[in-house]
């Protein structure tokens, strides 16, 4: 019984809701709808979405809102639970409540139910919360429940029952062919030993729990789209952790961010205090405080805090690991019945909580928008990023859009501000096409959040990065200016992409300086065109051209029927301009039959995966190779490396990971015939040092000595501090580009990078240092003392030539989450350009 034959199961429960048709006294439980006691056995997506549609049909409290598929073409819905005089209103209050946001204009009525979302299962195989999430939406809808009738009258219920249900399918679908009749509670029973890549992350091994701001997942989207439509008051996001872990729920760690506020603060120990006296009551083990910190922007409860709500994490004890029962450390059997109890309790202690104080909730919801508009947190009031990367700009114009910033264009006057890239404060001027952010808007802590040049840390142990800085991640000039600057336009007509001139052009030229210029190129030889790139920057009828701009010349394209017109039209269709040119002798620069014009090879890609490598590093890889470009590319399991062809591709791409062996005679030979391997994060380990190659790793500093016999004396208390001084959560460096070189071209001598380990490389002695770091790189972030020490005067991104072939070795995530927008062009470089 396969997922898509239940879809005309989904279409007949939702017809019955439709219309409204046999609403009965009673509703089943999930246990009498799904034929086995819940906890019992892990229940596929498609049945939860049965039971959810069938309460629906028989619940005149429940609606259900599909919203999306996933990338495997599972369902993703909602459901809204309420009271019969709430239910027949959803919109007319949701419209309300983005009035008390400011998001919409009018009047808004502050006498309305308090909205709670709550959010399960994100991470695949912390499958608990799905279940939790079907005996939660009976417990709201079941006709003997007084409590939770009554909790409606002033709350409406949105539930997400589960956010991946890709992952989550996953999981289920290894757990439930190989589980033992009796649960087998021994830990390293094969039934609790997940296979790689796992159930947590989705289809293409994303962490979807850290996609919330970015949106580069295709679930992600979907969901923020519609709760940006909503903006609860407040939001939980449920999960598991280690099987050894009691009970984590809110209050959250230090560090907290600097505005998330007093309210959202004390509201967070009201809910726990609530939580708290269910779980002694039935004495259970829990913590509040400890790990889970509020600071990185793009989680399932830092985001609902930058935009208003009461963000939280919920974490239950068990995770992938823990299947049906297991045997923790306590010598204690933790069973799936009682992780589905532990989060139905706190989603029901949560509600109780919102009904409790729906008036307040209101309340400081509308103040929290009213305040952030009539005075920004924070010492800059305005934003300005430099126009001229039309391709670039409008990626971030998307971003702002997804996520509810206002924005426009132009300025009536020039400014100071602080220069992203150069750390000072410097005057500027303004031009028309330049994005001008206001902080004086609804959204302005959520605009500061994702623009601060430094965040804020309070403590030194923090559970992500610490720095993200948008005109950094999409490598765009940029100002933060203290000014109050308003934008003279809310659109701007970006040049439009150039039809021919000329009738019979020698060639078009492209520049290189984006990602949608890499999906120019993808769709060019996917077509079967002939395409040059240029070693040295031009000068064309007016228009600039940068080192590695593409030239598609009429030559070698004899083949290509209505050459002009096709050409035109995969530009039109990438977004990127090209401009049509009548000779071949330029006005500045190289003519373009000179030896540095370099014809680019099609290459055959072939990406290394398996358990060996890191689910989260190949999947961004994939997921840019088949969603962002559009280019085919074949994924090989390291196991089945060594019988492979490998003479069939031309790139080789290790992911990070760890790969004993890769430095083999077989790889060694298909380098030297021609071949090209990018080397990714962890596999340059396995490089350093091996016959043939000639990267060496940088020895760490020698330690300080002790000034007196009595420092080496620590408090056993300070452990977790002490040991921030060789840790690296993540953040901004600054890498001193060689932009001659290929693997640097569109890039200004400089580029910023999401540092999140120690790794770093003696220069190279006979290959080329195209990314090193010198001294004080830092830009900001959390870095340890250890750490910072050796990250100074040493290789991060460089290339060697062995033979006819070549390495490309990169320390660096340039794909960081997908949404690093600036490496894009740099991994594209390593692949595209590098070597032809």
């Amino acid at each position: 019984m396969k997922y898509f034959a239940r879809r005309t199961a989904l279409t007949f429960f939702l017809a019955l809701s439709a219309m409204n048709i046999a609403l009965a006294q009673s509703v089943k439980s999930p246990s009498e709808f799904l034929g086995y006691k819940l906890g019992d056995q892990f229940t596929p997506e498609y049945r939860v979405v049965e039971y959810f549609s069938y309460v629906a049909s028989v619940s005149k409290n429940v609606r259900i809102q599909p919203y999306g598929k996933t990338t495997e073409g599972r369902e993703l819905l909602v459901a809204y639970v309420a009271s019969d005089e709430n239910i027949a209103r959803l919109d007319a209050l949701r419209n309300n409540n983005l009035k008390l946001a400011g998001i919409q204009d009018g009047v808004p009525d502050q006498n309305q139910p308090a909205i709670v979302w709550l959010s399960y299962n994100v991470h695949g195989s912390e499958a608990v919360s799905t279940e939790a999430a079907m005996q939660t939406l009976f417990a709201l809808v079941d006709p003997a429940n007084a409590k939770t009738k009554a909790w409606l009258k002033n709350t409406v219920v949105v539930i997400d029952p589960c956010l991946n249900p890709d992952g989550r399918d996953r999981y289920v679908n290894f757990y439930n062919p190989i589980k033992n009749a009796v649960p087998d509670i021994n830990p390293y029973a094969r039934e609790h030993m997940e296979p790689w890549p796992g159930g947590r992350s989705n289809h293409y091994y994303f962490d979807l729990n850290r996609d919330w701001a970015w949106q580069t997942q295709v679930e992600t989207q979907q969901r923020m789209a519609l709760y940006n439509q909503w903006l609860p008051q407040i939001h939980v996001d449920f999960h598991e952790q280690g099987y050894n872990d009691p009970y984590y729920f809110a209050p959250a760690a230090e560090p907290i961010h600097q505005d998330i506020s007093k309210w959202q603060r004390d509201f967070q120990v009201e809910i726990g205090r609530n939580n708290a006296k269910y779980f002694d009551q039935n004495a259970w083990m829990y913590y509040t405080r400890e790990r889970y910190d509020l600071v990185y922007p793009s989680y399932g409860d830092t985001y609902p805090l930058y935009n208003g709500s009461i963000g939280m994490t919920y974490e239950q004890g068990g995770g992938g690991r823990a299947g049906l029962a297991i045997l923790n450390s306590t010598g204690d059997t933790l069973s799936l019945r009682d992780r589905i109890d532990h989060h139905y309790t706190t989603g029901l202690s949560t509600i109780e909580m919102a009904s409790n104080n729906a008036s307040k909730l209101i309340s400081e919801f509308r103040s929290y928008f009213a305040a952030g508009k009539a005075s920004p947190p924070g010492e800059y009031k305005s934003y300005v990023i430099k126009g001229g990367n039309y391709e670039k700009l409008k990626s971030l114009a998307d971003l702002l859009k997804r996520n509810g910033i206002q924005f426009g264009y132009g300025a009536s006057k020039g400014a100071t501000g602080f220069n992203y890239a150069t750390l000072k404060t410097e005057a500027f001027q303004i031009g028309k096409g330049d994005i001008v952010i206001s902080a004086y808007q609804p959204k302005s802590v959520l605009l500061k959040v994702l623009f601060e040049p430094k965040t804020y840390v309070s403590d030194s142990i923090t559970y992500d990065i610490t720095a993200w800085a948008l005109p950094y991640a999409y490598g765009l000039d940029a100002y933060a200016s203290r000014e109050a600057l308003k934008p003279l336009s809310s659109i701007f007509e970006v040049p439009a992409v150039s039809d021919p001139q000329i009738s019979n052009p020698v060639a078009f030229i492209a520049n290189w300086n984006s990602l949608a210029d890499v999906k120019f190129l993808s769709a060019l030889l996917k077509n079967g065109i002939k395409v040059r790139y240029t070693e040295r920057a031009i000068e064309e009828g007016g228009n600039k051209f940068n080192a590695g701009s593409l030239i598609i010349a009429r030559t070698s394209n004899e083949q290509v029927s209505r050459f002009s017109e096709t050409v035109s039209r995969i530009a039109k269709e990438s977004g990127v301009n090209v401009q049509a040119v009548a000779t071949g002798f330029v006005d500045k620069g190289t003519d373009l039959g000179s030896n540095k014009i370099r014809y680019i090879e099609k290459p055959s890609v072939a990406v290394v995966g398996g358990d060996e490598s890191s689910s989260l590093a190949l999947g961004e890889i994939w997921h840019f190779f088949e969603q962002q470009i559009n280019y085919p590319v074949t994924i090989i399991r390291y196991r089945d490396l060594a019988r492979a062809n490998l003479n069939s591709f031309d790139v080789l791409v290790v992911p990070d990971g760890s790969y004993p062996d890769l430095a083999s005679d077989k790889l060694m030979a298909w380098i030297r015939s021609g071949g090209r391997l990018v080397a990714m994060g962890g596999a340059l380990e396995a490089l350093a040092g091996k016959k043939g190659f000639g990267l060496k790793t940088k020895d760490a500093p020698k330690p300080d000595e002790a000034k007196e016999p009595y420092d080496l004396i620590k408090p056993y208390g300070n452990r977790e501090r002490e040991s921030a001084r060789d840790e690296i959560p993540g953040a901004i460096y600054r890498v001193d580009l060689d932009n001659t070189h290929p693997l640097a071209f569109g890039f200004p001598n400089y580029y910023f990078t999401v540092k999140q380990d120690n790794s770093i490389y003696k220069f190279l002695e006979s290959g080329w240092n195209i990314g090193v770091f010198k001294k004080n790189n830092l830009v900001s972030g959390q870095v340890g003392a250890e750490v910072k020490k050796r990250l100074a005067d040493g290789l991060l991104l460089g290339t060697e030539d062995i033979d006819n072939g070549s390495v490309v070795y990169l320390t660096e995530d340039l794909l960081f989450r997908g949404f690093w927008e600036n490496g894009k062009l740099m991994f594209s470089n390593a692949v595209f350009m590098v070597g032809q």
